[in-house]
């Protein structure tokens, strides 16, 4: 499925792209994000998505931005991305916890020194980011 921007709200208060189709997201994602906040977990998002406003305007109506602080979002590898949020947030590869559905981002980001989960396709979940947790804790 193509998406596109600008992102609005319908009449019915679904987020909507610019053909009015109604986008979705994984059921378990505001929750997650909600929790591990309030668990005082430092959020951020790593995207390859050539479309940062579109992006930004997602995580402003799914209402997702108010967790994040440390948002990445341009083209290229994830290690770019990674990087840049070590810099500005000084946390060190060692004490970060990826998540993606791409094996091959898992393992690129891994050799890294990063713990990191590969996403089911039935896309993140609480028990994907419960073992996320303790596999970094161990």
């Amino acid at each position: 499925m193509s998406i596109a921007s600008p992102f609005t709200r319908d009449a019915n208060g679904d987020v909507v792209d610019s053909s009015g189709t109604i986008l979705q997201y994984y059921p378990d994602v505001p929750e997650v994000l909600a929790d591990l906040h309030q668990r005082g977990y430092i959020l951020g998002v790593a995207s390859g998505c050539p479309d940062l406003a579109g992006c930004k305007q997602l995580l402003n109506l799914f209402g997702w931005d108010k967790y994040l602080s440390y948002v990445d979002i341009h083209p290229g590898h994830k290690f770019q991305h990674l990087e840049k949020i070590k810099k500005s947030s000084g946390v060190d590869f060692s004490e970060m916890l990826f998540f993606d559905d791409d094996q091959r981002n898992v393992r690129d980001i891994s050799s890294m020194g990063v713990v990191s989960v590969l996403v089911p396709e039935g896309g993140i979940t609480k028990p994907v980011v419960e073992y996320g947790i303790k596999l970094f804790e161990r």
